[in-house]
C-alpha cells in the first residue's frame, strides 16, 4: 500500500473514528465462536470486532495499516477494560503477525494472496470467519470501487488448506457480500 493510501486511511479514522457496533455477521456466529485462546483482527481498523472479541474472553491481535486507527482501538478497549495486542502493518506487503490463532477474522478487507495464508497462522482446529463485499454490490452501492471487490464464486477456491463449514453470497443489509467460515483440520 501506497503511502498515500495509509494517509488517506488515517484520514478517515481521524474524522469518521467512532466506535461501531461489531459485525452482524461476526454476532450472528456467536455459538460457533471460541471463548478463550487467541484471536487475530485482520485489517481491524478502530477495533470494532476486536473489542467484542476480547470481551468474549479470546487474547486479540488487531493488525491495520492505521496507526490512528489502532490508537482508537487502544482507547475503546481500555474503556471497557480490555485489552488488545496492537500491530500495525501494511498486510499488501507484510505477512500475518506470527503465531497461532484460535480464531481469524477478516472482515471488508480483500488481499487474494493473504486468503491462501491463513491457514499458516490458525492452530488446528481453528477458525476463520472472512467476509467482503462482491462486484454485484456495485449494482446498488459505488463503494467500494471494483477492484476491492470479490468476483462471484471466487472466494471459495481462495481459501486453502480449511474446511469450508458454511459460505453464501447474497444480498445481506443492502449489500452483496461473500460471507465464509472455514476450520483447520485437527
Amino acid at each position: 500500500m501506497a503511502e498515500d493510501d495509509r494517509a488517506r486511511w488515517d484520514a478517515r479514522w481521524a474524522e469518521h473514528g467512532a466506535f461501531a457496533a461489531p459485525s452482524s455477521f461476526l454476532l450472528s456466529l456467536d455459538d460457533l465462536l471460541p471463548r478463550t485462546g487467541t484471536a487475530l483482527d485482520v485489517a481491524g481498523g478502530a477495533g470494532r470486532n476486536a473489542v467484542w472479541l476480547a470481551r468474549r474472553g479470546l487474547a486479540v491481535t488487531v493488525v491495520d495499516v492505521s496507526p490512528v486507527a489502532l490508537r482508537r482501538a487502544a482507547e475503546t478497549a481500555a474503556a471497557v477494560e480490555v485489552s488488545l495486542n496492537l500491530v500495525e502493518a501494511d498486510l499488501d506487503e507484510a505477512l500475518l503477525p506470527a503465531g497461532r490463532f484460535d480464531l481469524v477474522v477478516s472482515i471488508d478487507f480483500l488481499s487474494r494472496p493473504l486468503l491462501a495464508r491463513f491457514a499458516d497462522v490458525l492452530s488446528p482446529g481453528g477458525i476463520l470467519v472472512y467476509l467482503q463485499a462482491t462486484r454485484r454490490n456495485l449494482e446498488r452501492n459505488a463503494h467500494p470501487s471494483a477492484r476491492f471487490l470479490l468476483v462471484e464464486g471466487e472466494l471459495p477456491p481462495l481459501v486453502r488448506g480449511l474446511d469450508i463449514l458454511r459460505y453464501a453470497e447474497d444480498w445481506f443489509e443492502g449489500r452483496h457480500e461473500a460471507r465464509l467460515v472455514a476450520r483447520k483440520a485437527i
